[in-house]
């Protein structure tokens, strides 16, 4: 099927806003070969907790706006929305998408509770689809494995082993096993030549969970290193549960790869390109692509932030391989979209990140390599703010805002992002979150101006204009945000003095922060090692096998 054809059938007023699809006539749409993209417009918590469809890709009505664009690039691209139960929320949703242009926009009627009852899977967690995908290669290709009680014995007597962590910096820094070196999935076949003492070094990849150590071990066997390569089963939560410490706040990035480990990489990334037939293209096939407007495009840099930040290609989204691969839905919304991935001339974390996702069951992904003169690359820029438009709303400097919080003459709220109001916000400030901007808040108010501030200012505007259309009163918006409050020497408040106007749904907490870690390790475990069997009740997942043997 050509991908502007429509899936779906003609319906009267279809482009009105109660323009509906049912569970039936998706399921068949995601059978198809056209180009459509299903969104979850709930927030991320509830996405996770209370379930979602497989096919789908978080876009809470918070920021809608201004994730949209990059999730959904081709605004002729069929969409589909639901919530809860199809409801006010993806209506909502659904008219502010069409709104930003997007011709063909349906809310599934009776969301995800009528999906359910239609007798279709329903999943609860994070990145679904790529984790499901790491069981089934276990699964599949019998990836290797060793508990956390041998490893630490091999470690503790000095023995010839290197402990790669799949996953990226930041989460490394956070906490890591002792003594692993920070290797994020896609840089492992890039990286790994050079921390091998011989043939006979045991390699194992870690990660937090299941996903990426499976991943990033089977990478390397795919791409014949001829090392033992096994996985630590189920990651730092067995390796913590075994009573074994855990390190925080420590960097250790494994090393740039010398000459002769990139002459290594690229041998093993040519014969990985050949395996999974994985065509490059250049500067006037990209263009091609480009010039396609029936079809969506995405072009990812899959190299690190540091190179991509140095300077990349115009257009490019940085999408560090290996996190491609583990959470594919928080860069791609579209099914059967046409996907580039932008590398260096080395272009093995490319060739690793396309067999990934070709096996995932994408069937157009081109690698591009980066040319070595500077002037076809830019470097990064804040991003521009045009998703906000244009506000009404008024700025309130830092200390007007605190007299007048001082005089009760005033409420303030915080449409940050939850983590970042409860590592510090200006006393007095509410959390809450844009899509549930309602009557409540204007009950909140208690006869008072309103000022608001976030983190991200084109989300300050557009939050704005919503409380402005609710209420028809003027808004006040923290000039610079809670940074020209700090930079005014104003005391900033912590999640001790947090005020939870709206729960915090805005994102899932990991096990490694609930109260009960082992409680949470134990359930995230058996949830994801369950994911095998659930796709395999599921007819709209399957993925294709390839003979893996070099």
């Amino acid at each position: 099927m050509n991908a502007k054809d429509t899936l779906f059938p003609s319906t009267p007023g279809a482009a009105d806003h109660a323009s509906s699809i049912q569970a039936a006539q998706l399921a068949d749409a995601l059978q198809q070969a056209g180009e459509i993209a299903v969104v979850d417009v709930r927030e991320l918590a509830r996405h996770v907790d209370d379930g979602h469809l497989i096919h789908s890709a978080p876009l809470p009505l918070s920021v809608l706006e201004i994730r949209a664009p990059s999730l959904i690039p081709r605004k002729t691209t069929p969409v589909v929305v639901y919530d809860a139960d199809g409801g006010a929320l993806s209506a909502l949703a659904a008219r502010r998408l069409r709104a930003l242009g997007y011709a063909d926009v349906r809310v599934l009627g009776g969301g995800v509770d009528g999906w359910r009852a239609d007798g279709r899977e329903v999943y609860t967690g994070l990145h679904v689809l790529s984790k499901a995908f790491g069981e089934f290669v276990e699964h599949t290709y019998g990836t290797p494995h060793i508990p956390p009680d041998e490893l630490k014995t091999l470690l503790d007597d000095g023995s010839d082993v290197v402990l790669l962590d799949g996953r990226n910096l930041e989460e490394f820094y956070k906490f890591s096993i002792p003594g692993a070196h920070a290797c994020p999935n896609a840089e492992l076949p890039y990286r790994v030549h050079d921390l091998v003492s011989s043939d006979r070094t045991l390699v194992v990849v870690s990660c937090a969970g299941r996903t990426r150590s499976i991943i990033g071990a089977q990478a390397l066997i795919n791409t014949g290193l001829p090392n033992r390569v096994v996985a630590l089963e189920n990651g730092a939560m067995a390796w913590f549960k075994a009573g074994y410490p855990l390190r925080n706040q420590h960097s250790n990035p494994a090393p740039a790869p010398s000459d002769a480990g990139r002459d290594k990489s690229r041998q093993a990334a040519q014969a990985l390109r050949e395996r999974f037939a994985i065509p490059s293209i250049d500067s006037a096939g990209l263009q091609a692509l480009r010039d396609d407007s029936t079809r969506s495009l995405y072009v990812l840099d899959v190299r690190t932030a540091a190179e991509f930040e140095a300077g990349h290609l115009p257009g490019s989204l940085w999408a560090e391989g290996g996190q491609l691969v583990q959470a594919t839905d928080k860069w791609i919304a579209t099914r059967h979209a046409r996907i580039v991935l932008v590398d260096n001339g080395d272009g093995v974390r490319s060739a690793i990140t396309a067999s990934w996702l070709i096996q995932l069951g994408w069937n157009e992904v081109h690698t591009y390599a980066l040319p070595p003169a500077r002037d076809t690359v830019q470097p990064s820029a804040a991003p521009s703010p045009a998703a906000a438009g244009t506000t009404a709303a008024s700025d309130i400097l830092p200390r007007d805002l605190r007299a007048r919080l001082d005089a009760d003459s005033i409420a303030l709220f915080d449409f940050s992002p939850s983590p970042t109001y409860r590592a510090g916000h200006i006393p007095g400030a509410r959390f809450a979150l844009r899509s549930r901007i309602d009557a409540r808040l204007e009950e909140a108010l208690a006869g008072r101006d309103i000022a608001i501030v976030a983190a991200d200012p084109v989300l300050a505007a557009l939050a704005a204009e919503d409380i402005r259309a609710q209420t028809g009163r003027e808004v006040f918006i923290v000039k610079g945000g809670t940074q020209a409050w700090q930079d005014a020497g104003l005391p900033l408040g912590g999640e001790s003095e947090a005020d939870w106007h709206d729960a915090p749904d805005d994102v899932w907490l990991s096990p490694y922060f609930r109260e009960d870690r082992i409680r949470a390790f134990d359930t995230y475990i058996e949830w994801e090692t369950g994911l095998i069997d659930q796709i395999r009740r599921d007819p709209s997942v399957s993925f294709p096998p390839f003979h893996l043997d070099a």
